[in-house]
């Protein structure tokens, strides 16, 4: 694996890996995510992991579902955001995608997903923080957004100083249409307006953050996260001042670094 390693870089606080393809990246950050959750079973008998969605993730999480010596019966999942009232049986959602490419291979001891259909937005969401405060995250694996989203946080309402750990957001509409171009909606009037998500402090609150960004598509995402001022109006420029955050990368992601 290591052979297709490129490079290894630290920009600020945060160190930076990229792989020749999406597929050796993915490994990579799985084995990292392996480490993390079995020390945490060693030391605690516990581990509590945050997993994203998106087509990005895809080859991170089918590796990791496939590491044998992970116990899973001792891991806790929690997944960082959800859209509001989008019908329970919608491919689309969260909890279903991690279901299909996680959950129906992996025996985890419990899933607490983000409330999707609350009756009231603002209960659920203090809930839900109280889940996370209840069990401290020892590894949040995260992507970015094409707009430099983390979770939800989109730039028009990212907040580094956070009072809350979760959140209603309003959506942007490139993070909608970034739905579209990823084939999980047909047309931006059937992408939902608004989403609950973890907000920044929730999501650093982790002992260690894998940030895992492949495709030519996140290469203008990739480039302002590391080259930006670190700012809420970048949400992905936060991970630059996280000493305990890694960075994964493919060639085709960081291929606005490398050629510039």
């Amino acid at each position: 694996m290591e052979n297709s390693l490129i490079k290894e870089m630290k920009i600020d606080q945060l160190e930076i890996k990229i792989y020749e393809t999406n597929e050796k990246m993915g490994e990579a950050a799985a084995m990292e995510a392996a480490d993390a959750i079995k020390a945490a079973i060693k030391s605690k008998k516990v581990a509590n992991v945050m997993l994203a969605t998106g087509n990005s993730q895809l080859s991170f999480l089918k590796k990791l579902r496939e590491i044998e010596d992970i116990y899973w019966p001792a891991v806790n999942i929690f997944h960082m955001d959800e859209y509001l009232d989008l019908p329970y049986e919608h491919p689309a959602a969260f909890s279903a995608y991690l279901k299909k490419n996680f959950l129906n291979y992996a025996n985890v001891c419990s899933f607490f997903p983000v409330p999707g259909h609350p009756q009231n937005a603002e209960l659920a969401c203090k809930a839900y923080e109280y889940l996370i405060k209840s069990h401290p995250l020892d590894v949040c694996c995260a992507g970015i957004g094409e707009n430099g989203h983390l979770a939800f946080n989109e730039p028009s309402v990212a907040n580094f100083e956070d009072p809350v750990w979760v959140k209603v957001i309003k959506l942007e509409e490139k993070s909608r249409q970034q739905q579209i171009n990823e084939g999980h909606f047909e047309t931006l009037k059937d992408v939902p307006t608004h989403a609950i998500t973890v907000t920044i402090p929730g999501l650093l609150s982790a002992k260690k953050i894998l940030c895992i960004v492949p495709e030519k598509r996140k290469a203008d995402a990739v480039y302002s996260t590391l080259n930006e001022p670190i700012s809420p109006a970048f949400p992905a420029s936060i991970l630059r001042k996280i000493e305990y955050a890694r960075l994964f990368l493919d060639k085709d992601s960081v291929s606005r670094i490398i050629s510039s």
